[in-house]
């Protein structure tokens, strides 16, 4: 808490700055206030047209809309700040200002005559992903998959010691505790030993549990340490936080998931009930991926870039283990036009024939992705959703059970985890494909944060991941419309708190 009032107080003298020009500026314009109010009905006119021409997400734009035609220069200047991708350009310009990286060490044109022979559908999707994103996919020789952080954290700290030339991470939150303090302590004694360590960790996702004074301890111990778009004062790039989830290891190595760095995610401690979360081990040449992705964003976004020869991919030759399928590891950005992730799950949905399972802490999906799960339970598919059976946000949890009643009506089952909180992020479908990675399916994960996922198509980890799911179905209580019925007083409060869903 201190932390937060610490930071608080840093940022509220640029807020009454601006709120003192804002002031001025009114005051100054109040003889012309009739002309002004004129001319603000036309902008605002000009700007509904604006949105409604606009390619995007057509929740968010009912958004501004209503802002904006209630609230005509409040709410244009609110969507200038926070509601443009234009103002995304200040961390669009620092990416590509960078040196572009070398080119991968991967040649696709087998794998993907290899892919299309086995599914022409899907070989078509993963070209999709490598158009959109510039990254790879990769023939699969080892993934590990975990049900739980508290099984995955050992084998982290496993590999960490066997660290030898760099280690890199990159998370949401870290927190001070036994999960973060035990791989400090190794990093540490890595670090003296010549390896070079990085940590990249998101400013606003930690602002509770970590911070510059962290930070500073790390360096004095020889560890690169650096934060994410710092909250200093309001702007457009706020919205634009760094949910991404990684762990490297002398490029040989990869774990990712939901699991951030704190005793929670292990279940060290109890925050809300049973913590639920998945994550998986990457070893191999499809590790590069993960590597060029935190190498991007270091070289982005502090000044001490990483050597060249880190990026260098271990030979596909030199690894005599048998293909098991194909990966493709990619990250989501805001500054892009296309929601990758969000694209691809309507893309799955579309594909399934069997079965479509997912986990997410968070059901705030975009009308294209709701009708993509509507469609598909309508077409028979057997569509399932997990969700949390503890909240950890009451209010965020309430909007999510708010899209329950038109997924229930179409077929769609919905399962809360009893135990505690799931924060799981992850799909399988059919038995062939799936994903595991950082996005939940809301708006912000989908459309505002930088994320990173990973698909894979033929791979055993889909196995261990469908297992897993059955597992967790047997501790979970499933949602029907008898149960989700609302009153008219709720469902007033359920459309008002929909309208605001992207902003969550």
């Amino acid at each position: 808490m201190n932390k937060i009032l610490r930071r608080i107080f840093t940022v509220i003298p640029a807020i009454l700055l601006q709120a003192l020009w804002l002031y001025i500026l009114f005051g100054w314009l109040a003889p012309w206030a009739p002309l002004i109010g004129f001319v603000l009905s036309i902008l605002s006119f000009l700007f509904v047209l604006y949105l409604l021409t606009k390619r995007g997400e057509s929740t968010y734009k009912v958004l501004w809309l209503l802002v904006i035609l209630t609230f005509p220069l409040p709410g244009a200047l609110l969507y200038l700040i926070f509601g443009n991708k234009r103002t995304t350009k200040p961390l669009q310009k620092k990416l590509s200002a960078i040196k572009p990286l070398p080119p991968a060490a991967c040649q696709t044109d087998a794998l993907y005559a290899s892919l299309s022979a086995e599914n022409r559908r899907m070989s078509q999707t993963f070209k999709w992903i490598q158009n959109k994103t510039g990254l790879l996919p990769r023939i699969n020789r080892g993934a590990d998959y975990y049900p739980l952080g508290d099984k995955m954290f050992p084998v982290m700290l496993e590999e960490l010691e066997k660290a030898t030339r760099f280690i890199f991470v990159e998370y949401f939150i870290i927190e001070n505790g036994h999960m973060w303090d035990s791989m400090v302590e190794i990093l540490a004694r890595k670090a003296a030993q010549g390896v070079d360590v990085r940590v990249l960790y998101d400013d606003l996702g930690s602002i509770s549990t970590y911070s510059e004074k962290e930070a500073r301890k790390l360096r004095q111990k020889g560890i690169r340490c650096a934060a994410f778009n710092p909250l200093v004062f309001v702007k457009g790039t706020l919205n634009c936080r760094d949910h991404r989830k990684m762990l490297i290891i002398d490029g040989k190595t990869a774990f990712s998931g939901g699991i951030n760095l704190a005793d929670e995610y292990i279940n060290h401690i109890e925050k809300f009930g049973h913590w639920k979360d998945i994550g998986f081990r990457l070893t191999g040449e499809a590790v590069e991926n993960y590597t060029r992705m935190f190498a991007e964003f270091w070289d982005a976004f502090t000044q001490d870039p990483i050597p060249e020869q880190f990026l260098e991919a271990p030979s596909p030759s030199a690894d005599n283990r048998e293909q098991d399928g194909y990966v493709l590891s990619y990250y989501d950005s805001p500054l892009r036009a296309d929601a990758v992730s969000n694209e691809l799950y309507i893309d799955l949905l579309s594909q399934a024939e069997d079965y479509a399972w997912f986990y997410t802490p968070y059901l705030m999906p975009g009308d294209a992705l709701l009708d993509a799960f509507v469609r598909a339970a309508g077409r028979g598919v057997d569509v399932r959703i997990i969700m949390p059976g503890v909240p950890d946000k009451k209010l965020v949890y309430r909007m999510s059970r708010s899209f329950y009643p038109v997924l229930l009506e179409a077929g769609v089952k919905i399962y809360e985890y009893t135990p505690g909180f799931v924060h799981a992020k992850g799909c399988v479908v059919d038995d062939i494909a799936g994903t595991v990675g950082t996005v939940n399916l809301d708006y912000r994960s989908l459309f505002l944060h930088f994320e990173n996922n990973s698909l894979f198509y033929g791979a055993s980890l889909l196995k261990d991941l469908k297992a897993d799911y059955l597992d967790t179905l047997e501790k979970c209580h499933e949602r029907t419309l008898e149960n989700v019925k609302t009153s008219f007083r709720k469902w007033i409060v359920d459309g008002v708190l929909r309208i605001f869903a992207p902003l969550c």
